[in-house]
This record gives structure tokens, sequence and C-alpha cells, in this order.
């Protein structure tokens, strides 16, 4: 079949609902998440159903072949993967994030990396070191960038990299801070490390990666979050990137506290803890529980929600997002991480010594959940940055 046939094939029916098509596809997750923890990476069965939802393209444009979906939608389908398997839904949310970069580049570019490859696929890590040289017609780049959730899987990565001018110093804004761009360059110009030895999340191949001089053309390069380089004015792209990030990777924890805390309602109905007469589901004090827990799971949803929907409002009347938005955002996704994770370890305690064996969900999906919450995303520290702001001070940018 030819690409274009193919393309065609798979190309995300514009009446199709991510959503739905994320359900469809969380009985296979669950089979395949011992695989995917084995491997350190996701399974090819699991790559290949994601292409074949088009759940890889849920936030991209129309014109490039995606569903042009929303932030809430993209959202929830997250928090349907994550409960599912939480490896699958955090390489999922680094890639569809990054589709935000097709905002930035000339519509050739865009079609290049997205649009004519049925299988076009953008990630990127977290920046090491990175340099990156202006020279005649783009730059010379140099670093090493690490976890690069998803990137094994991704026909292009990006590399953030400080801007190096002719004359060796760095390139910086009106209030002296060094410039950052993103290089984006394709798979084979890579060279990988095996870093990624961890205790949760092990499925996400987040390895590292590095490039030595290599040559990148300036319209393969983006500065994110900038007015005046961005060229597709859909709601969702006129988020910032912090925004988006948080919102994502908040509903990644709370699909897997999700996924816990129903374990444990299906297991409480068949359960009889030892040295108990009753099963654990006729527990009172178990009632109370699973119905707290619920409410903490659910207030903390809605929340990110509410500041979603918030946003986009605004972003639709104004053109943008006001610090009052980008400061809810960031103290609700941050307290749903927070809460997620609490929500998680009830389930995991209440369901006693059956939670300790590798056999069940509730061992993995515990793991998952600590180094989902230990991402820079449910930093504790943003808390007091929105506590600052609610009493008059000016918050610090990069943490909204």
């Amino acid at each position: 079949m030819s690409a274009a046939l193919e393309m065609a094939a798979n190309r995300p029916s514009l009446t199709d609902d991510p959503v739905a098509r994320a359900h469809a596809l969380a009985p296979l997750l669950r089979d395949e998440g011992a695989r995917i923890e084995a491997l350190g990476r996701l399974s090819p069965a699991v790559v290949n159903a994601l292409h074949d939802s088009g759940l890889y393209r849920t936030l991209l444009p129309r014109r490039l072949n995606g569903f042009g979906a929303g932030l809430e939608t993209a959202g929830k389908v997250l928090e349907i993967i994550a409960a599912a398997d939480a490896s699958t839904a955090w390489c999922l949310g680094q890639s569809i994030g990054c589709s935000m970069a097709a905002a930035y580049v000339a519509p050739a570019v865009a079609r290049e990396i997205w649009g004519d490859d049925p299988r076009g696929v953008l990630c990127w890590g977290f920046q090491l070191e990175g340099r990156a040289r202006v020279v005649p017609g783009g730059y010379r780049v140099t670093g090493k960038w690490g976890f690069g959730s998803g990137g094994h899987h991704a026909t292009w990565m990006g590399a953030h990299c400080h801007v190096e001018l002719p004359d060796g110093s760095l390139l910086t804004d009106s209030v002296g801070a060094p410039i950052e761009r993103t290089m984006l360059v394709r798979q084979d110009t890579l060279n990988w490390s095996a870093t990624w030895d961890v205790v949760g999340l092990r499925g996400t191949g987040s390895d590292s990666y590095a490039l030595t001089d290599v040559f990148v053309p300036d319209a393969y390069t983006v500065r994110r979050d900038i007015d005046a380089e961005r060229r597709i004015d859909e709601p969702f792209f006129r988020f910032t990137t912090t925004s988006a990030y948080s919102c994502g990777f908040a509903f990644v924890s709370m699909g897997i506290a999700r996924g816990m805390l129903d374990e444990l309602k299906s297991l409480a109905a068949s359960k009889k803890p030892s040295n108990t007469a009753r099963m654990l589901r006729d527990n009172p004090v178990m009632h109370h529980l699973v119905a707290e827990n619920e409410a903490k799971l659910r207030s903390a949803r809605a929340f990110v929600l509410e500041t979603i929907r918030e946003g986009e409002d605004c972003i639709r009347r104004t053109g943008g997002l006001t610090t009052d938005n980008r400061v809810l955002m960031r103290l609700a996704t941050t307290t749903a991480i927070r809460r997620a994770k609490e929500v998680a370890e009830f389930a995991y305690h209440e369901a006693g010594a059956t939670a300790i064996f590798a056999s069940n969900a509730f061992e993995r999906k515990m793991r998952d959940i600590h180094a989902s919450a230990q991402q820079v995303q449910g930093r504790t520290g943003h808390i007091e940055v929105c506590g600052q702001y609610f009493l008059g001070f000016d918050p610090v940018a990069r943490h909204i």
C-alpha cells in the first residue's frame, strides 16, 4: 500500500471520538502492561494500536490529519489510557503535547513531520545540556537530553537548546535570560543511551539522547509560546506549553488512581480478609472510605476541567490566557497529582497483602503513581507560587 493510501485508511474520521477510541484500546493495554514493563518501552502491538486508533494525532489540527481535539478531550483520553497502563499514557501525553510545535513551523515542515507521514510522531526530552551555534542557514547543534519518554517510537525528536551567537555569547531576551529554541531532528540523527533504570513508569523508555555537531536548518526550529512565531490560531495552540503539559500529566496521575480505585472495588466483591467473617465490600468502614476517595478524586478532576474550560473561554474572548488562568491551572493540576497519589495509596493499602504481588495490577500501578508524582508538574513548590499570587505577589512566570 502506498503511503498516501495508508494515511487515508488510518486518518481519523472527523466524526470519530478519540475518547471512544481510548476506551476501545484499554483492554489491549491491560493485556500488554507486563510486557511493556519487561521491554522497558511500549510493545510493538501497542505502538501499532496507537497509530491505528489515531490517538497520537489527538491534538493535531485537521489539516494535518488530526482529530483537532481540545485540551479537555486530550486529558480524558490520557485518563482512560492511564487507568489501563500508565507507561502508555505517559508516552502518549508527551507526544501529543509535542504536537504544539506544529503551530510554530512553516506549513510545509508541519506536513513533512506529521501530515505526509501516517506514523509521524514528535517527542522531546528534558534539557541536560544543549547548545545551538548560529551558522548560515541554521544551527550546529551539540548536546545531551534526558527523559526522552516515548522517543524510541518517534520519527522526529526535539532538542531544547540555548542559542550561541558567532562571537560565543548566548542570545538573550529583553530581561537578559538565555533564549531557548527547540531543534527538530530525525530519529536517525540521534545517539541513544540506556539510562532509564527506575522504580515506576518503567515502560516509557525515557532514555537519554545526544547530538554532536549536527546541522539543523532554521525552518526546523521553534521557540514555543511566542505569539510572533505562532502560525495556527486554534484555541489549543494558545494555551502555554506549561499549562498544556501540566494538564496532561495531571490526567495521567488521575487515571492511574482511577484504575487502582476501580481495582479495589472489584477486589472488595470477592475478598474476605483474614480473620474476618465478611467480604471486604460489606465493611461499613470501607463504605465510608471508598465514598470519601471517590469524592477526593472526582473533585480534583472537576477542578482541572473547570480551569481548562475557563482558559479556553478566555482564549476565545481575548486571544490568550490571563495570569489568573495560568495560576488556577497550575494550582488545579498540581493539586490533582497530589490527590491522585493519596487515592492510589488508599486503594493499595486497603487491598491488603493482595496488593504486594506482581501478579495483580496494584503493585505496578503503585510504583507508577509515585513516579508520576515525582515529575516536575507535581512539585510542591508550585502551591507556594499560587499562594503568593492569591496574596498579591507577582508569581514566578516559569512555574505557571
